[in-house]
């Protein structure tokens, strides 16, 4: 398997563990000290800036979005990889909201996400 085939393979990963919900797949995926920022995070924890840092800040996140938004899900649109990173477009669907375009790109180290940054307007 090609590097950008196996990290196409882990982006798929991710997205089936979140629309699972199954956070502890998802944190499997990640380095123990990876960083993730998101424009959400500012919204919903503003002392982040936006940036949380190793597994169990992961968890709580994502715990949290799970809780808040039992019906989110991620419908991928595009997965496009190099020997480093997976750059993903998907749409984020929560019912009575507005569908939401989004981007997110993965690095990747050693098998491992080391960071991920979530963009969208």
């Amino acid at each position: 398997m090609s590097a950008n085939n196996h990290l196409e393979l882990i982006a798929q990963t991710w997205l089936n563990a979140f629309n699972e919900r199954n956070l502890e797949k998802l944190l499997s995926l990640y380095h123990d000290q990876a960083v993730h920022y998101s424009p959400k995070l500012k919204i919903h924890q503003p002392e982040s800036n936006g940036l949380v840092s190793g597994k169990e800040a992961l968890r709580k996140w994502w715990q949290d979005a799970f809780d808040r938004l039992p019906e989110l899900h991620y419908q991928i649109n595009t997965l496009t990889a190099n020997d480093k990173r997976v750059f993903m477009e998907y749409i984020r669907q929560v019912p009575a909201e507005p569908d939401m375009r989004v981007a997110e790109v993965l690095e990747i180290a050693d098998g491992l996400i080391v960071a991920s940054r979530v963009y969208h307007g």
